[in-house]
């Protein structure tokens, strides 16, 4: 039973890490694959009831978590609330621009999500330059800070939100501990693209497309759905830790209070001018196949932990490789080429808490290598995915420009931490 567990495990992975040339949603191989699993062990097993229903209650609380955030997120961008950092951008310089764009993109990353601020800051940066090519050295930089700065927090990238949630973490020790090897993970790759691009100016676009009749919302407006958006997804750890409850319960306590606010809002707006500013806009507007895949490949992963392959792999790895630290740094590189999502859902099936409790070296450097290795290869990260297609980054073109640049951080954050702990 177990060879043919792995073996649909693996096919169905294979499928996941080529979406793009068979142009096939990851989300499909994943739920196929989660279906395939469950039901060749339910076959030999018989009863596997409350195994799936403990799985279950995982993944929803992850699923509640991120249908939660993305739709807080959606709302603040309808109000034109990320205008509020756009309009204090005011530089000539390109290695200025790069800096303030970096160091903007680190640290909203760890309060929204690495996904989110990529799509955000890329728009920004398209109405700040007109070259192309230094555009895309741009979004080379945004998604190498995109993913760093979601390592270091628990709700700035999903793999870090998994071990979050999971109990492998915890919101105070991964900002202490991860902190200062996210950033340099940044630094190194932003010190050598701002020197190669010194004395360069910023080239704005030729023609600014503006709205016609403006933005449909106030400053008061904006201000106010940006300010207590961004309030509820900064409180979200502050309530678990007070509270002691699920982050999911926080984030969906948030929700409720972000909505009532907007009702308030714009209670006295005619039904046509306010129904894209509700949040029941906000909630078609979320990217639904990402939330159907997590569900599908923590459903998938999960059968491998239950039939303890995950456990005997583990073991495995500790016997050939040795050391920790170099089976996780490999983890990182792995999840260059493949999603992270499966490879952290793994890591969690392979090392139960038992043995390492929460906030050990194994999940605080997990959280790290998963959140930035991705960010090696453009395909190697949710934030790279979405800045392909927006600027249309070719595979190749990164790989030669930003690859080298995004790997010496990573090295650089992985020994900062090595020696820090």
């Amino acid at each position: 039973m177990e060879a043919l567990l792995v073996a649909i495990f693996v096919v169905a992975y294979a499928a996941i890490a080529f979406e793009h040339p068979l142009k096939v949603n990851k989300s499909v191989p994943a739920l196929i694959g989660a279906g395939t699993l469950w039901t060749v062990y339910a076959m030999y097993v018989g009863d596997v009831g409350g195994q799936l229903n403990e799985t279950l209650s995982a993944t929803a609380q992850i699923v509640f978590f991120l249908l939660g955030a993305m739709t807080i997120v959606e709302v603040i961008d309808a109000h034109d609330g990320f205008d509020v950092i756009t309009d204090k951008i005011k530089t000539t310089k390109v290695t200025t621009l790069l800096w303030l764009v970096g160091l903007v993109t680190f640290f909203l990353s760890a309060v929204l999500d690495n996904l989110t601020t990529t799509i955000v800051m890329i728009s920004v940066v398209r109405k700040l330059l007109g070259v192309r090519e230094d555009r895309l050295f741009f979004a080379g930089i945004i998604i190498i800070a995109a993913n760093a700065g979601g390592a270091w927090s628990p709700i700035g990238d999903v793999t870090t939100t998994m071990l979050w949630i999971g109990g492998q973490i915890t919101a105070l020790a991964i900002i202490e501990g991860v902190f200062l090897p996210s950033l340099v993970n940044l630094l190194i790759p932003l010190v050598v693209v701002g020197y190669i691009n010194r004395g360069k100016l910023v080239i704005p676009p030729s023609k600014v497309e503006v709205l016609e009749g403006g933005s449909p919302n106030s400053v008061m407006e904006r201000n106010v759905m940006f300010y207590a958006g961004i309030g509820v997804l900064c409180a979200v750890p502050v309530f678990k830790t007070v509270t002691h409850l699920p982050p999911f319960m926080g984030i969906l306590f948030g929700l409720g209070l972000l909505w009532l606010a907007g009702e308030l809002l714009h209670r006295n707006k005619p039904d046509e001018e306010k129904q894209p500013l509700t949040l029941v806009a906000a909630l078609q507007r979320i990217d639904m196949a990402s939330l159907v895949f997590f569900i599908g490949i923590l459903l998938a992963v999960a059968t491998l932990e239950h039939t303890h392959i995950l456990a005997g792999l583990a073991h495995w790895l500790d016997k050939t490789v040795g050391s920790q630290s170099l089976i996780v740094f490999i983890f990182g590189l792995v999840s260059a080429i493949v999603d992270n999502v499966p490879m952290v859902a793994a890591a969690m099936g392979m090392y139960p808490l038992e043995q390492y409790p929460a906030d050990s070296f194994i999940w605080e450097f997990m959280a790290y290598a998963a959140g930035t290795g991705g960010s090696i290869l453009i395909i190697g990260s949710a934030a790279g995915v979405a800045a392909m297609g927006i600027e249309k980054i070719e595979f190749f073109w990164y790989v030669k420009k930003i690859s080298l640049l995004a790997l010496l951080g990573y090295i650089g954050g992985a020994l900062v931490y090595i020696v820090t702990h």
